[in-house]
Formats: structure tokens, sequence, C-alpha cells
């Protein structure tokens, strides 16, 4: 049996039906307890979070605005995955997977809003002054110091995703779109390329995994005021690109909605029927591709965001927890909505989908061209790409970061930073299929500690909810 193998046995295992249902039932759980917050304070959540994003916010020394820190955390979320890992659910899942996208999002959102609750209630300051928090934290200085080794698991799980799920796939991703459209516009990319590691590589994917590690390290050293201030200006930015071009394809395709939305629903529970022939994709394979996928986006359970939510200004972890609730809900039922319907506007155009096998970013690509040519699709795959999967990178330096730090303190943290920003080279130039199936396998792993925290704290969830709205009911009442 090779590492390959391995590997895929234990990403099996990391997301079979067990971890499925563990993250939902955690959030169908935490969901009943707070009486369906994410539903019955959904305007609320909305209005105290992106309705004030034109208010003036401040953050002192060590912190980052309670915006900065959701769009720290929201870039880490809306990554390739949006784009990439989307169109491969759906060929794989077929169009029903789409479905339980949604479910797992719905439910997600009060899974992102506890663990923020729980990364601002018990954060710390560091020795430069810094808050820090998420998992780790609340799983020592929640659940007790005996539990630590479960803090240690997290930490160490987390420290090493990210040199996977964060930084080489993601730079992977923007060297192939990239060179993609290089390509489409007559360029020869593979004409130009040197042997490394037994591998023929473009030279350009090289030049395009030195400039992001220049740009992610001139970034990543300036601290998380820094890290806040670029994303705060990149996240709303790159959201608007891939809005506008994607809903394009999706007003031009308006009269094919209503087939596309029954496809959708049939497809999620009869998925050979929603594609009008045989074609073996089983209900558990739509609900499974589905809901990895959602929790793959939006990253509910997995304990990442909150390490970016626990920087910010904020005192009061209720009002920074609806940032978690919007996170969920812009990453998951806005962006990889917009990119499952443009995908199926395509299929409805005539683009070919091999269903039941493995995608990428080459099918989105060919939905947008069917509007707007090949050239000008692959070049907005690439800017997309681009704009998404750098932040991602930058914010999961910044996880990799904290959860090594916890580890070995603030003084290595530096070693850790530099090899991160190393391997972005090297993520650009290699080819990743084992990287990505080993990162897939630490972020599944490194979502159990964190869900474990999430059910033996949620009675701190629960207080802190009801003393917050009756809180508010009072001062309306005087």
């Amino acid at each position: 049996m090779t590492l390959n193998d391995i590997v895929k046995l234990l990403n099996d295992i990391a997301w079979g039906p067990w971890m499925l249902i563990l993250l939902v039932g955690t959030g169908i759980y935490l969901t009943v307890r707070v009486k369906f917050l994410q539903f019955r304070k959904f305007g609320y959540a909305m209005g105290h979070t992106i309705g004030k994003v034109f208010h003036k916010q401040t953050a002192g020394e060590g912190e980052v605005t309670p915006f900065q820190a959701m769009t720290t955390a929201l870039a880490a979320t809306v990554g390739t995955g949006n784009i990439a890992g989307v169109t491969g659910a759906i060929a794989i899942g077929g169009p029903g997977a789409v479905f339980w996208m949604w479910l797992s999002a719905l439910f997600g959102m009060v899974t992102k809003y506890a663990e923020v609750v729980l990364a601002v209630a018990y954060r710390e300051r560091n020795a430069k002054g810094d808050y820090v928090g998420g998992p780790m934290y609340y799983i020592r200085n929640g659940l007790g110091r005996k539990w630590n080794w479960l803090a240690v698991a997290f930490s160490l799980l987390g420290a090493l995703a990210a040199f996977g799920i964060g930084n080489m796939t993601q730079v992977n991703t923007i060297a192939g779109s990239i060179n993609t459209a290089l390509n489409a516009f007559g360029g020869n990319t593979a004409a130009v390329s040197i042997r490394l590691l037994g591998q023929t590589v473009p030279v350009s994917s090289i030049v395009i995994g030195l400039l992001v590690a220049v740009l992610v390290g001139m970034v990543l050293f300036g601290g998380i005021k820094r890290i806040g201030s670029f994303t705060e200006k990149l996240v709303p930015f790159m959201a608007a690109v891939y809005i506008l071009f994607s809903t394009s394809v999706i007003l031009t395709n308006l009269d094919s909605l209503g087939s596309i939305f029954q496809m959708i629903f049939r497809g999620a529970f009869q998925p050979d029927a929603a594609l009008g022939g045989v074609f073996g994709i089983s209900v558990m394979t739509t609900i499974q591709k589905g809901v990895v996928r959602g929790v793959f986006s939006n990253e509910a359970g997995l304990g990442s965001s909150p390490m970016a939510h626990a920087a910010s200004s904020e005192e009061d972890p209720v009002k920074q927890g609806f940032y978690g609730i919007f996170e969920v809900f812009a990453d998951t039922i806005v962006i990889c909505t917009l990119t499952a319907l443009t995908l199926l506007c395509g299929v409805q155009k005539g683009v070919a989908v091999n269903w039941g096998e493995g995608a990428g970013a080459e099918l989105i690509s060919a939905s947008f061209a069917t509007v707007f040519g090949d050239k000008v699709a692959s070049l907005v795959i690439a800017v997309s790409i681009g704009l998404f999967a750098l932040p991602t990178i930058l914010s999961w330096a910044l996880y990799g970061s904290r959860c090594f730090e916890f580890l070995a303190g603030p003084r290595f943290v530096p070693i850790y930073q530099t090899v991160f920003i190393v391997l972005i080279v090297a993520g650009a130039s290699l080819e990743l299929e084992l990287v990505w199936n080993i990162a897939d396998t630490l972020n599944g792993f490194m979502a159990i500690p964190n869900l474990i925290a999430l059910l033996g704290l949620s009675g701190v969830v629960i207080k802190l909810t009801k003393n917050y709205f009756e809180k508010e009911r009072l001062s309306k009442s005087v």
C-alpha cells in the first residue's frame, strides 16, 4: 500500500458518514438549544454586521475591528473551494449536492456563531499584547486544564493543515488558472519549463510562486493589524467581481432557472433521475459531497475562523458571534450558490460534464464562456481564483501561526512563518494530489477536538446568548 493509498483511507475515515453526522448533528443540537437563532434573528444579525459596514470602527493595539476580524475569517473560507470545490462536488454528486450544501450551511451558521462566541469569551493576550483565541484556548480555559491534551491535538493538526489546505493547494490553483489564461491568449507556458524534483515545471509557475510568497511575507510579518487591513479592502472587492460576472451568466439564462432548481431538489433524493439517465450516483454520494463541500467552504465546525474573530476589538462575544452567522451565509448561501447556478446554466447550454467523476475550475470556466467567450472566461476565472486564494493564504498563515504559538510560544513563530512562505513557491510548482489528500485529512481530524469543545461548552453559549438578548429587552423597555 502506497502513502497515497494510506492517506486516502484516512481521508475516507475523516470525512466518512460518522463525521458528517457529527458536524451536522452538532449544528442541529446547537440550533435547538439557541432556539433557531439563525432564523429568528437573521435580520438582526445582518443589521449588526453587514448593516454597519460603513460605520466607523476602531481597534487598539493587538486588535482588529469587528469587520476586519470577519473579513480575515471570510478570506480563509472564500477560497478556491468556492469555485473548483463546488464544481467538483456537483460533478461527482450531481446537482442535488447543492441542496445538501445549503442544508449544512443553515445549521453551520449556528455552529460558527458558537465558535466565535467562545473564541471571544475565552481569549487571552499574548506576550506581544495581541488578542489570541480559538478552540485551543476555549478548550483549555473553558473545559479546564485536564483537557489541555485536546487543545494540543487541535493546534498540532491546525499548524500542519495550514501548510496544505491554506497554502500549497491554494497557490497551486492560482498558478494553474493564470497559466490557463496565458495559454488562452496565445501563450505556451509549457514551452518554457524546467525539471524540478522529477517533474516538468513551467517557469511561469515558479515566478507566480515567488511573487505570491513576497506579497504574503510583506503582509504576514506586519502582524494581525496588517492582515486585517489587507483583507478588509480585498475581500469585498473580490466578492463583488465574482458576483458581477456569475450573476451576468445567471441573468442571461433566467428561462433555465426553473429547470435548474428542479434538478437540484429532485437530485437531492434521486440523483440519476435528475440527470435524465443512469450515471450510478448514489444518494449517499450526493449527500456526502454536498455536506463536505459546505463544511470545506464555510469551515463551520473546523475551528479555524474563531482564531481570526478572537482578535476583534469587540468586547461582547455575542455581537461578534453575529459575524459568524453572516460569514457562513455570505460564503455558502451566496458565493457557492452563484457558482452552482452558473455551472448548471452552462450545463443547460451544452457544457459537457462527466457525471460521477471529479472536475475543477475548467467546468465553471466553460460555463462563463457560454456568455463571455473562452478568453474572457479564462481571464475571469484566473482573476477570481487569484483574488480568492491570496487572502485565503494570508488567513491560514495567521491560523497556522496561532496554532504553532500555542504549541511552542511566540518566540519561534517567525520560523514557522518562514517555512510557510517557502512552501508557497513549492506549492506553485509541483503536482499536489498527495498534499490535497493530506490537507483534507488533517482538516477532518482537527474538527473533532473543536466539536467536542462546542458540545461541552454549549451551556456557556446559551447563557451568553440569553443574557445578551435579556439586556437588549431591558434597554428597550427603559
